[in-house]
């Protein structure tokens, strides 16, 4: 028997500015205060290697994307969501954002969203990827109740590309430079239309690093709404020590909100990312959630 939904909330009664997300924090900035979301860490694999990534360390009270302090099986995750539910029911959002990529294995995740879908069938799936192996799962994706994902996009050519992603493993084979960079972008795309073409609710998360790709962002904007994406996310690189960008600084609050403002000219924007962990739990405004 499926729970039931805590307050009678419905993801599909109309409310709140963002198309189709009405309890979403990232996606309808008026939930962000009322709705949480629980981040499940069941995917510990990555096809990428960024610049600015570093994975292996971890600290409870550390703060960005791509580290958990643990990993979970798809059971694990299933048990561990029925918690955070019972000690916080305002709870919407079941998501998968690591701390690897989630589709470098996708039955892992796959199975993840069906056991959600199955006994929590009020929750909104949500899904953060580079983008890499995200065209052949679309629609599998999508029946296991994934209604939002999140494909992170830091450029839309390759020479820009090339200078933040260090590798790209593609079935067995590594690609490095504009060869790899040129191969991710062009899956990116075949994923975001494959997202939008299948009804899902789609956001471009866009790394900010300065003297890299600042120059490019507006252009990473201009191709996402081309796409069909509904929202973008320009965040600032969080240097992490001894990456290949840890020594470049973070981009400061006004150029963020400078370029924040050219992007809104082709897609509307996230201002209030918490830049969550992998196995956040609660609410985006809740300090010590993210």
């Amino acid at each position: 028997m499926h729970a039931v939904a805590p307050g009678g909330f419905r993801p599909g009664a109309p409310s709140g500015p963002a198309k189709g997300s009405p309890g979403h924090p990232c996606f309808d900035d008026a939930a962000r205060s009322t709705s949480g979301r629980v981040h499940l860490p069941v995917a510990p694999a990555c096809n990428i290697a960024c610049g600015y990534c570093d994975r292996r360390s971890d600290c409870p009270n550390e703060c960005r994307p791509g580290v958990a302090s643990r990993l979970l099986s798809p059971r694990e995750a299933e048990a561990a969501l029925a918690d955070a539910l019972a000690r916080d029911p305002r709870i919407r959002v079941a998501g998968v954002a690591g701390p690897g990529d989630p589709m470098a294995m996708p039955e892992a995740v796959v199975e993840t969203f069906a056991r959600i879908k199955a006994r929590f069938p009020w929750l909104i799936g949500c899904l953060s990827t580079n983008g890499l192996g995200l065209p052949e799962h679309v629609d599998a994706l999508a029946r296991a109740g994934v209604s939002h994902v999140t494909v992170t996009v830091n450029a839309v050519r390759p020479e820009v590309g090339a200078r933040i992603y260090d590798a790209v493993r593609w079935q067995g084979r590594e690609l490095s430079g504009q060869e790899g960079a040129g191969f991710l972008l062009e899956r990116q795309r075949r994923g975001i239309a494959a997202c939008r073409a299948r009804g899902l609710t789609v956001k471009v998360n866009t790394v900010l690093a300065p003297g890299v790709n600042d120059a490019h962002v507006e252009d990473v904007a201009r191709e996402a709404a081309r796409l069909g994406a509904d929202r973008m996310n320009l965040i600032g690189l969080i240097p992490v020590p001894g990456t290949r960008l840890g020594d470049l600084p973070a981009p400061c609050p006004g150029v963020l909100a400078a370029l924040r403002g050219r992007c809104a000219r082709h897609l509307p924007q996230m201002r209030h990312c918490a830049r969550c962990r992998a196995d956040a739990a609660g609410l985006l405004d809740e300090a010590g959630c993210c």
